[in-house]
């Protein structure tokens, strides 16, 4: 009897998503700052790669990994925020079991893509300042190339594998997903068999993913910081500590939060706290990536300007004399 109840509710085409229903009186302001956050991480992103691309000057390491990064927070925000905004104006949040799988696969991937690649990009300032001479060197074409596809591809394994065993598990009489999104943890308590092994598997893909990457960039910007303190000038130690800190301020908000939630699925945290870490690292951190890696830097600036200027002079002069 039993068994027959667990088949019948593992053949569910659809969950119901809960998503932020406890805050039923701000629906429509929480999805008008989200919207305009999605809007923010979009535009700032895609010119990030638009301007890396196109000028010759941003044709270096740094800037590689940037434009890789802006890709990620692109795919990432569109497999989750699209989906929340609708369903903060429908009644009925639903989102069926082959779609929720899929969105989960996505978000693994991008996230484990986007943890490896922040490691990849301290380990790049780390050579530039305390071993300039051999930056040229060390970080060439070839090996920044085999770096960016070694953090995209050894996100697969980790996505496929979790995915694969998490739905692989009967789903217990409720089917509300207390979540805004497809996640392990609020799917997790959907499970009516023991999960304890695939907690353990959960707990050590979050240490590989986000807790070793984050101790090799706190050790890489230990020596970065101490490389900053013996330079000669006052200015030059303000502008770089400006632009360490502002780094290890997004890496550190994008690593807790995602340890936070992943180092144990099932932690005591409330379910309306989970969706506030959650928003954080989903909508919040990639709307503030361009704006802290790339937006604010000066190179960035003036390819930007540079950019808009020959589009501008392009456009004026195709227009007709009298137009002039």
């Amino acid at each position: 009897m039993e068994g027959a109840n667990v088949a019948r509710v593992t053949n569910w085409t659809y969950f119901t998503l809960q998503g932020f229903s406890h805050l039923a009186t701000f629906q429509v302001l929480l999805f008008q700052g989200i919207l305009l956050m999605f809007l923010i991480t979009m535009t700032g992103n895609i010119l990030i790669i638009v301007i890396t691309t196109t000028s010759p000057a941003l044709h270096t390491p740094m800037y590689y990994f940037l434009k890789n990064l802006s890709l990620i927070e692109i795919c990432f925000s569109l497999n989750i925020v699209p989906k929340m905004l609708v369903d903060l104006l429908l009644e009925r949040k639903v989102v069926s079991f082959f779609a929720c799988a899929l969105q989960l696969y996505f978000v693994i991937f991008f996230v484990t893509s986007e943890c490896f690649l922040l490691g990849a990009m301290a380990y790049d300032r780390y050579v530039a300042v305390c071993h300039p001479l051999h930056y040229v060197t060390t970080m060439n074409r070839r090996v920044c190339l085999h770096m960016v596809i070694t953090c995209w591809v050894s996100a697969f394994p980790f996505a496929v594998g979790l995915t694969g065993w998490l739905f692989s598990y009967p789903f217990c009489s409720s089917k509300v997903i207390e979540h805004f999104f497809c996640d392990i943890s609020p799917l997790l308590d959907l499970v009516c068999s023991d999960t304890y092994l695939f907690e353990l598997l959960v707990f050590i893909a979050t240490v590989i993913i986000v807790l070793i990457p984050f101790i090799l960039i706190a050790a890489s910007y230990t020596r970065i910081i101490c490389a900053i303190l013996q330079i000669p000038s006052a200015e030059g130690r303000h502008k770089a500590f400006s632009t360490c800190i502002a780094h290890l301020v997004v890496v550190t908000l994008f690593y807790c939060t995602i340890g936070l939630i992943h180092l144990k699925p099932k932690s005591s945290l409330s379910l309306n706290n989970k969706k506030l870490v959650a928003l954080s690292y989903t909508v919040v951190t990639p709307m503030l990536n361009p704006i802290i890696y790339s937006l604010r830097n000066k190179e960035v600036k003036n390819a930007l300007s540079k950019t808009l200027g020959r589009r501008k002079f392009v456009s004026k002069m195709s227009l007709p004399r009298e137009y002039h």
